[in-house]
């Protein structure tokens, strides 16, 4: 009997320390913040990736340590965005973060309750996030790159490297809506301005890259504009590598294109607005709601030139659009 009592002594001691651990770890799960964040792209590190790792260390924060970060990928399929969107909503996150415009969307359509951190969003008025950059008024806040208005600046640096451009082939995806409707605007304008008439392409599966550079070469065109989208960012050292076959003088939204072999690349840092977008998370896990906090805009915005590209398509930069370049690859 006192072997059976001392043995029921021990399991209820068991129990209760089992008891007390997992209670100790749910306690700690409940303490430790969660943020979801929603990507377009995949896990291949770039700008965005590697500046919000880089801001929420300068705050303090490590993943698994004082902050847990669950990242959905949608791979460029942006169809996927919405149930991605939901699924991190369905995690209960404590701040939602999403990357650039159509991500933002999704996330802003999966919840009005959630915290939203926004990334580099190009016109967040004007896609139905946010009512102003001053108040946003709702629970979307974050970062802006007013990426759409660097198209007219992008089609004035194409001409300085090539002044005979007479037609602009343009590559757009149809299906990345918000966005490439901003920038195509743009486009138009711009080509307007400048007597250069466009040449739209349509891409939005990987096997379509190959035979469309083929076609805007038969075509005749010899300058290209690839307008900024995650599904092209995905790409980038396909496109390069492309367009230099096709031998086409082409210009890029971001570092990270002309990295991959793209010509020129204007516009602001995704690096820094990604950076900025960790203060909004620290912000709001102190407690400030993102209706108080203004959206940030870039102050700003960085050209870059690909000179191994330029030698690889006989082309001769300017020296003074040398002199202007905020980096050089060489």
């Amino acid at each position: 009997m006192r072997r059976v009592g001392y043995g029921l002594l021990v399991l209820a001691i068991s129990g209760a320390l089992l008891s007390l651990t997992q209670a100790t770890l749910a306690q700690r799960s409940r303490t430790t913040p969660r943020i979801g964040v929603l990507h377009a792209g995949d896990e291949t590190p770039n700008a965005i990736i590697s500046g919000f790792r880089h801001g929420l260390k300068e705050l303090g924060y490590s993943d698994g340590q004082n902050i847990h970060i669950e990242h959905r990928w949608a791979q460029g399929r942006l169809d996927r965005l919405n149930d991605l969107a939901l699924e991190l909503v369905g995690l209960n996150v404590d701040v939602l973060v999403a990357a650039v415009t159509q991500p933002s969307l999704a996330a802003k359509a999966a919840t009005h309750t959630i915290p939203i951190v926004m990334i580099g969003v190009a016109d967040p008025v004007g896609v139905g996030l946010i009512t102003s950059l001053a108040r946003p008024d709702g629970n979307v806040t974050g970062t802006s790159t007013q990426q759409a208005n660097m198209v007219a600046k992008q089609v004035e640096l194409l001409k300085e490297v090539a002044p005979t451009i007479a037609r602009l082939a343009v590559l757009w995806n149809p299906t990345n809506t918000a966005f490439q409707r901003l920038q195509l605007a743009e486009a138009r304008a711009a080509a307007g301005a400048s007597g250069i008439e466009l040449a739209l392409f349509e891409v939005s599966t990987p096997d379509q890259l190959e035979p469309t550079f083929s076609s805007i070469r038969r075509e005749g065109t010899r300058a290209l504009l690839v307008l900024a989208d995650p599904f092209f960012a995905l790409r980038r050292d396909q496109l390069g590598n492309l367009a230099i076959r096709e031998r086409l003088t082409t210009i890029c939204g971001s570092r990270d294109f002309t990295d991959g072999g793209c010509l020129l690349s204007y516009g602001p840092s995704y690096f820094e607005a990604s950076r900025r977008a960790a203060s909004y998370v620290h912000k709001i896990l102190r407690g400030a709601r993102p209706s108080e906090l203004p959206v940030e805009q870039p102050t700003s915005f960085h050209l870059i030139i690909n000179l191994k590209t330029a030698k690889a398509l006989g082309l001769d930069v300017p020296p003074a659009l040398l002199a202007r370049a905020d980096e050089v690859i060489e």
